[in-house]
């Protein structure tokens, strides 16, 4: 049995196996359409830098032991 998922563009359902050229796409069109949306910043990944991580001056390093 092959598994299978939905493509992000159109969601039409796609073989997940080496035969399928464009997974998780199901053609070269949903391909481009989704790197189109990345180019126009219609996705985007939220910035969480600035929550949960410390700069450096407020964790000094430790110096190594000997």
């Amino acid at each position: 049995m092959t598994a299978t998922v939905h493509c992000p563009s159109c969601n039409k359902e796609v073989k997940w196996n080496s035969e399928s050229e464009f997974r998780p796409f199901c053609s070269e069109r949903c391909r481009l359409h989704d790197l189109g949306a990345w180019f126009m910043e219609e996705h985007t990944i939220s910035d969480t830098s600035k929550e949960g991580f410390s700069t450096p001056a407020e964790h000094p390093a430790k110096p190594e032991p000997n």
